[in-house]
């Protein structure tokens, strides 16, 4: 499945999946609308040179994971992969100093209108979904939170969690740096656009930062990719649902978002054969096995 970026004004995002126009190598992907089948049915193309990939610090690992994998497929390709933020990663891209900014939120407006100006057309294309994780302390006894809730605590107007049927403790509030996507979707999602992140919220450099304050400090709350949940701290449902695979899939699960990759213009030579075998079953499984959510079941 691929999801489009247009130029211009309005940001035009396609869930239909296309095919890439692959000149002289022979593969095809293949899929169905609706984000429900997206498949490579040949070999990866034996494209060589180098790519770089840069942004999102959620996708940092399975990234990383697929360029590894990728380089035993194909020896003739280094994929080169930071992280740093999908803000980061997207102005990157936007500079020319990368070939592909991973995401994980869709590409704002005001980035577009840069990009029109630099000269790129960003073109995204969806290649695993995630679920946004609600971490606390194992010793929290809360187990659920609602989303309305969620956005009070992370507003500040929550900041006890006797509020929310736990401890008498204040609570402490961990989310990511401005240039991070997680940050950006919690924004939209959950404080609001027009509103404001509580003044009290630490700002952590990564996603595993956040993981390991959370495991420390027993009143802290935090919001984690699901690829980032272990048994260091505790998941909680939203509106009584788990983030899962299923609930993710599903739509149940309030908090799900796509991650995407981003270049510029529509993806040719090594970076469209690379994107191909990411959206076939080799790199689908390592979706599954970094703890995402594969596109395909």
């Amino acid at each position: 499945m691929k999801a489009r970026i247009g130029i211009g004004t309005m940001l035009v995002t396609l869930l239909a999946v296309s095919v890439f126009a692959l000149t002289g190598c022979g593969s095809s992907t293949t899929g169905t609308t609706g984000g429900e089948t997206s498949a490579t049915t040949e070999a990866p193309a034996q494209e060589g040179g180098a790519l770089n990939v840069a942004g999102s610090d959620t996708m940092v690992n399975l990234s990383q994971a697929w360029a590894e994998a990728y380089a035993e497929v194909n020896p003739n390709a280094m994929v080169t992969v930071k992280g740093g933020g999908s803000g980061n990663g997207i102005a990157a891209l936007i500079n020319k100093t990368v070939e592909i900014a991973n995401s994980s939120r869709e590409i704002k407006e005001e980035e577009v209108t840069q990009a029109e100006a630099a000269g790129v057309t960003p073109v995204s294309t969806e290649v695993a979904r995630d679920g946004l994780a609600v971490i606390v302390n194992t010793a929290n006894k809360v187990a659920d939170i609602s989303k309305d809730d969620l956005g009070k605590v992370y507003r500040g107007e929550i900041t006890n969690w006797k509020e929310l049927g736990g401890a008498d403790a204040p609570i402490v509030l961990l989310g990511r740096d401005s240039s991070s996507g997680t940050y950006g979707f919690v924004q939209d999602e959950v404080v609001g656009k027009d509103k404001l992140y509580a003044k009290s919220m630490r700002n952590m450099q990564s996603t595993q930062a956040i993981v390991d304050e959370t495991a420390k400090n027993p009143n802290a709350i935090g919001y984690v990719g699901l690829g980032y949940e272990s048994a260091s701290v505790k998941p909680l449902t939203v509106d009584g649902v788990a983030s899962t695979v299923e609930t993710v899939l599903d739509a149940s699960y309030p908090l799900s978002r796509p991650l995407i990759m981003i270049s510029n213009g529509e993806p040719t030579g090594l970076a469209a054969a690379y994107l191909q075998w990411i959206l076939g079953p080799d790199g689908q499984k390592i979706v599954a096995d970094q703890g995402f959510v594969p596109l395909t079941q």
